[in-house]
């Protein structure tokens, strides 16, 4: 497919807000139709990352936690983010300190954009294997739950609408489309 050329027009950008995590962008345009306009954009400073890990039996682990953001309980993937390290550091990080496991074996299952409309933020999504068990390490904000559960469960939870959390619905679908349905049982 040949690449297109940006219609949109940036005439100026101010930060009405930011923080450690974010930086909110009022964005002065001329729109692909020439006309003036706004776009709002949200920048996160961390590269979201997802970990399927998947031990030898073919189980995985969730991770439960009440969002803020939605005022509800939330099954995930184990889930963070990287800001000064590469997303794979930061995916070994975060499986450690949400679940107490430590993967001798990564892959990259893909990586993507996750609300493309108004953000930048953009997610790597893991497989670990060859598990461990050793200490969890949670931060501050989390009071986290763990469940083990059989991947295909885990699958399942996520096309049934169990799961909401997209990051974690990507990486398990991403997850069941790459590799043969004979390992799915």
């Amino acid at each position: 497919m040949e690449q297109e050329i940006n219609p949109w027009k940036t005439v100026s950008i101010r930060t009405p807000y930011e923080n450690d995590w974010i930086r909110l962008e009022h964005h002065e345009v001329i729109k692909p139709n020439g006309s003036p306009g706004i776009y709002g954009k949200v920048h996160f400073k961390n590269h979201a990352i997802a970990i399927l890990p998947l031990d030898a039996e073919g189980y995985t682990y969730l991770v439960g936690q009440f969002r803020y953001t939605i005022n509800a309980y939330s099954w995930e993937l184990p889930e963070g983010g990287c800001l000064n390290e590469s997303p794979l550091d930061a995916a070994k990080r975060e499986l450690k300190e949400e679940t107490g496991l430590v993967a001798t074996q990564w892959s990259l299952l893909g990586e993507n954009y996750l609300s493309n409309s108004v953000t930048d933020e953009r997610a790597s999504m893991y497989l670990a294997t060859g598990l461990q068990i050793s200490e969890a390490e949670p931060e501050e904000t989390e009071k986290l739950q763990i469940k083990k559960i059989p991947v295909q469960e885990a699958i399942n939870m996520a096309l049934n609408g169990e799961i909401k959390d997209i990051l974690s619905i990507t990486t398990l679908l991403t997850y069941a489309l790459k590799v043969p349905r004979l390992h799915l049982t």
